[in-house]
């Protein structure tokens, strides 16, 4: 589930002036003109909703994967990426985007056919009639689309209409450039959305991410690599997680989607380890040396060390510009300390979306993330 709620961290019309591109020229000497960009020669975006009350797990490794592999295989896939989502009703976003304009036709042949083929054989026996689920998908829509906004979506009864389950349709691609830093800032969050979603299907295949236990731990731990990564900074993290907590704490108050009651005592019974492996986390990406983390996040790492590197060279050549929540003007972010927690408050919920990680477990983790952050680090076993 995704939301386009306000993230934690956006642009401050009264906070720092954007820094000045780096790179130009001081003096008499005039720097070289920029070569120019190559042309992209690759196809439109393709989006499909595939509308499945299910876990994404069949989805993923049955429809999405063989898909993408063959697309790459034959040479007509220039990108791909997923996300969950909810307006009326959970279903699946996927985006791909063809290696050139003629294998447009292709593209969208093999990826009607296979999804078609996917909800013949795997349908999704749930419906979203009543409970928990029904009543949150209501209370979202009644928070992201208030007066007319809504009224696309709404059915006689001034709820929100529910699609046909296993059923799909293509769909405009509509990138959020306020939101990702303006055409430079979707381009970077498209290949990083890319890494993002193979890492979770690798993961479905590999691990047990069905028990709450190892989804909890997996997404913990992907947040702490990635937070350390693009705000290595100890207390500028600290105020990133504690703004991330208290944004999915409070988006959704008066709702009983989020609840602080027992977030202590979970913490208490918590393995003692937590706290050192947020600690050898950041030591490593800070040296940086991500060849000393563990299996999967030696990867992640990885990538998140060059997503900085790229979020930071956007900004100081003036290429991201976000924005303002009220849609009142455009907001050009050149510091990078700026625009590295802005990124990594929408690029972290994403990754949790494709886990599907709940609002609740998100808040949840935001906050143990911060308090193992804030807590001395508990001696190494003898």
């Amino acid at each position: 589930m995704t939301t386009t709620l306000r993230p934690p961290e956006q642009p401050d019309p009264a906070g720092r002036r954007p820094a000045p591109p780096t790179g130009t020229a001081t003096g008499t000497a005039q720097s070289a003109p920029a070569p120019a960009p190559a042309p992209d020669t690759r196809g439109d975006w393709q989006a499909y909703h595939v509308f499945y009350a299910a876990s994404t797990r069949p989805f993923l490794l049955e429809c999405a994967r063989p898909l993408v592999a063959e697309l790459d295989r034959d040479g007509l896939l220039a990108g791909w990426f997923f996300i969950n989502y909810w307006l009326e009703g959970p279903h699946i976003r996927l985006r791909l985007r063809p290696a050139s304009p003629e294998a447009a036709a292709a593209v969208r042949e093999h990826a009607e056919r296979a999804v078609a083929d996917f909800l013949r054989r795997r349908p999704a026996l749930y419906e979203v009639k009543g409970g928990f689920l029904a009543d949150l998908y209501n209370t979202l829509f009644e928070l992201e689309f208030p007066g007319a906004e809504r009224d696309p979506y709404v059915d006689d009864s001034g709820h929100m209409r529910l699609r046909p389950n296993n059923s799909f349709s293509p769909e405009p691609y509509e990138p959020e450039y306020g939101k990702y830093g303006g055409p430079a800032g979707v381009e970077l969050a498209e290949w990083h959305f890319q890494r993002s979603s193979e890492l979770v299907v690798q993961a479905a295949a590999t691990m047990n991410l069905h028990l709450r236990t190892v989804l909890l731990g997996v997404a913990a731990q992907l947040m702490m690599t990635m937070s350390g990564c693009l705000v290595p900074d100890e207390e500028a993290l600290l105020h990133f997680l504690d703004r991330y907590h208290a944004f999915w704490n409070q988006a959704f108050a008066g709702t009983n989607f989020t609840a602080r009651d027992g977030y202590d005592r979970a913490y208490g019974a918590m393995d003692a380890s937590l706290t050192r492996r947020f600690t050898d986390i950041r030591r490593a990406v800070a040296e940086p040396a991500p060849e000393k983390l563990p299996g999967f996040l030696r990867g992640w790492a990885e990538h998140c060390l060059d997503l900085r590197d790229r979020i930071t060279d956007l900004a100081r050549g003036g290429d991201l510009v976000f924005r303002s929540w009220d849609g009142t003007g455009d907001l050009p972010v050149g510091d990078p300390e700026q625009a590295l927690p802005m990124l990594l408050s929408p690029y972290m919920h994403m990754t949790n979306n494709r886990l599907s990680v709940s609002v609740r477990d998100e808040a949840y983790l935001s906050y143990v993330l911060g308090r193992a952050l804030r807590e001395p680090q508990p001696p190494a076993a003898a």
